[in-house]
């Protein structure tokens, strides 16, 4: 019982990590497209490998601005606009790489054809693995400023809440599993609607969500983004 008092504060820390993973997480923006068409293309082991690599980048990034906030926030604020133009490119390079699989895999011809609507009907990519996918998910959410700023945001205004190491750890462990959570329910939504909706409609979904992203991309380089995480 003597220690009551010092556990209650860190759970609610934790919840409020939790809460934050989750506010970062649930505004659908690019990553969240991308997560949802890994799903639908690869199946559920990428779409939650990718779904890991994300929340990963959450919780380091929030472990960051917990230990080096306002260092981060102002590194960030000088160099806005090359961190900004550099997230925009990194996104436009993936939309068009899946632009132009999502085309190719709808032209098959002799038995390179059989063998895509055998990898299609299976939710898995020829030479793809759950680590590569995790790799590209984290290569793509590190590049976004906005996720870092609203990280240092948050953890300066919870202030004291999380000054402790044990307070801080809870944070950020918080912060991973409410992240993890919905990052795992969008990769399985996306797994499943690809089970149903069959080759050719996952070869459309494909071409409309990257075709998305390279709107949103586009988007981030002229300015901030608005819809979500992007």
């Amino acid at each position: 019982m003597r220690h009551s008092g010092a556990v209650s504060p860190l759970i609610s820390v934790g919840a409020a990590g939790v809460a934050a993973g989750l506010g970062i997480a649930v505004p659908l923006g690019a990553v969240g497209v991308l997560l949802v068409s890994e799903g639908m293309a690869r199946g559920w082991r990428s779409g939650a490998a990718a779904a890991c690599g994300v929340a990963s980048v959450d919780l380091v990034y929030a472990a960051v601005a917990t230990v080096a906030g306002t260092a981060v926030a102002s590194a960030l604020a000088r160099r806005e606009s090359a961190v900004r133009l550099v997230a925009a490119a990194v996104l436009a390079v993936v939309a068009v790489r899946g632009l132009l699989a999502a085309r190719a895999s709808a032209r098959p011809s002799g038995d390179s054809g059989a063998r895509a609507e055998g990898t299609a009907s299976t939710g898995r990519s020829d030479g793809w693995s759950p680590r590569r996918s995790y790799v590209r998910f984290v290569a793509v959410t590190a590049v976004n400023p906005l996720t870092a700023l609203y990280f240092v945001a948050l953890a300066a205004a919870l202030g004291s809440r999380i000054a402790g190491r044990a307070s801080a750890a809870a944070f950020v462990l918080g912060v991973g599993a409410g992240s993890l959570a919905w990052q795992l329910v969008l990769a399985g939504m996306g797994a499943g609607a690809g089970s149903v909706i069959g080759p050719r409609g996952r070869r459309w979904t494909a071409l409309a969500g990257n075709g998305c992203v390279l709107v949103l991309a586009a988007a981030v380089a002229a300015g901030p983004a608005v819809l979500g995480r992007s």
